[in-house]
């Protein structure tokens, strides 16, 4: 039986001098992968934001499944070659909570597990100053991934990486999508790879939006005529 994990009705959002979207109104199901996609200046980013709860929409309403749990991998963010932390512990933040400086067992344990699972262990003790780009998006999706959340949003993760990078990143993302239940929203403008690993689509566009199967869109072209 499918179970809805977030409800979109007739969501609205103003700036004085543009409107995003309005009346927008979309579900997302568990274990669904579904790519936001659409030209610059829509309104992507800014839905994320709203899903995040870090803007509050001029209308309509948003209710995900009780206890949902986010995690969060940014655009590539450039860190400091003195950034001091290593992979590991920069994919631990996630895990402490502030109340002791140290991780639990139990959470060294779920540590381990995540590095392996992203392919990190050979390389958690480098710092990410010093780690690639690839590396760097690893960890972030690593950190994001730590504490076990029911959806992953990605927001444009794979804009600064190669094409062999981009798909060892998304090829991650699939794993947990179909053999650990997350749920992934990602934004992105990559025909390819929302073709390839993505099961709907929602194409934002300036006076309206299209929501449908990724299995019947073919061409860029067909995206560009819903």
């Amino acid at each position: 039986m499918t179970e809805t994990l977030i409800q979109v009705h007739n969501l609205a959002m103003d700036f004085p001098e543009q409107q995003l979207f309005n009346q927008l109104s979309f579900d997302v199901d568990r274990r669904e992968f579904l790519s936001i996609i659409g030209e610059n200046g829509v309104g992507k980013t800014t839905l994320i934001r709203i899903l995040l709860n870090q803007l509050k929409p001029t209308g309509g309403d948003i209710k995900f499944r009780k206890g949902t749990k986010i995690g969060y991998v940014p655009q590539f963010r450039n860190i400091d070659q003195d950034y001091p932390l290593s992979i590991r512990d920069f994919v631990a933040l996630n895990l402490q909570d502030g109340k002791a400086p140290w991780l639990t067992k139990s959470e060294r344990m779920r540590l381990d597990e995540i590095l392996e699972e992203t392919d990190l262990v050979d390389i958690q003790n480098t710092r990410m100053g010093r780690a690639s780009g690839g590396q760097k998006q690893k960890a972030y999706l690593a950190q994001a991934l730590v504490d076990q959340p029911d959806l992953l949003i990605l927001d444009e993760s794979t804009a600064s990486l190669d094409s062999v990078r981009k798909y060892e990143l998304f090829n991650l993302v699939q794993h947990f999508n179909q053999q650990h239940d997350l749920t992934v929203i990602s934004v992105t403008h990559d025909f390819d790879l929302m073709k390839q690993y993505s099961n709907r689509y929602l194409m934002l566009k300036k006076d309206h939006y299209a929501l449908g199967d990724v299995d019947d869109i073919n061409s860029e072209e067909d995206l560009l005529n819903v």
